[in-house]
């Protein structure tokens, strides 16, 4: 059985165990408050971030590994036995991860290093993450772990209903004014990931109309094939989260698990709190 190394970054949003399960190591985006830098799901969570934001009155910035970090990793798992890495990160339409990534790799002639750019995020990459790991947990060769995972990315939808424009306006995306007005308004905008980049789709009246547009769009991405993997993402929102199941569960063939999870950090600060998404995978 070939020595298969899975990399990725927190931006995919693995759960810890699930990525302790199968081995994948995840390298921490980082955080930063002014000089203050903190480990993306290793040393701050939303918890700990959202009140801190909401003191301060600003976001934090969120930056890539560096080249350096992800040399660290490559180097370690071929010092524990690995003969070959794979390494999937966060679109390169979003972030400089996948940058870092590549030149890290570049940087070590001689050694087998796939980096991949999954043009994905959250668990539409941890997805994609995930399914290249069981590969190579099943005995399968570099080449077929890449395979899996691109095949994956294909068949992967992932829609978001914000509770508030409040956060997107900290980070000088749209102005205070405009996100006031919509708070008054009561407009929950939905993002869509497409072509690698996450956009705003809808702008909708109301988080109930917001969550029954996001269920429709996933039924209709879906197109009445079954549904493989699916996973609820939010932002300390839980009970919503919950909620929010009951209506995905009412309209669409959703399979028995369904994985609830929080975003992490690295993701969330720009989305904000109270944000609640649905990432499918469909069969082929």
């Amino acid at each position: 059985m070939p020595n298969i190394a899975i990399i990725t970054d927190t931006d995919s949003n693995l759960p810890l165990d699930l990525a302790k399960e199968y081995s994948i190591v995840e390298i921490p985006i980082l955080i930063q408050f002014g000089e203050e830098s903190y480990q993306d799901m290793f040393e701050i969570n939303n918890p700990e971030l959202f009140p801190r934001i909401n003191t301060e009155g600003k976001l934090p910035k969120t930056s890539a590994p560096s080249c350096g970090k992800f040399m660290e990793a490559f180097e370690l798992a071929f010092k524990r036995g690995a003969e070959s890495i794979l390494c999937l990160n966060i679109s390169s339409e979003i972030s400089a991860t996948y940058a870092s990534a590549r030149q890290a790799a570049e940087m070590m002639p001689g050694k087998r290093i796939e980096v991949i750019d999954t043009r994905s995020l959250a668990m539409g990459q941890g997805y994609m993450v995930l399914a290249a790991a069981e590969v190579v947990s099943k005995g399968g060769t570099l080449e077929d772990a890449v395979a899996v995972a691109e095949d994956i990315r294909g068949r992967t939808s992932l829609f978001g209903s914000l509770a508030t424009l409040k956060y997107i306006a900290m980070s000088g995306r749209v102005g205070y004014l405009a996100a006031g007005l919509a708070t008054m308004l009561d407009i929950k905008p939905i993002l869509s990931l497409a072509d690698g980049k996450l956009s705003m789709f809808e702008k909708i009246r109301t988080q109930r109309k917001s969550w029954e547009r996001t269920v429709e769009l996933s039924k209709e991405k879906a197109a009445h094939r079954k549904i493989e993997r699916m996973a609820i993402q939010h932002v300390n929102a839980l009970e919503s989260a919950k909620k929010f199941e009951e209506m995905l569960r009412a309209s669409l063939p959703c399979p028995e698990n369904i994985l609830i999870t929080d975003m992490t950090p690295g993701l969330s600060c720009h989305t904000g709190a109270g944000t609640v998404a649905v990432i499918c995978v469909t069969a082929k």
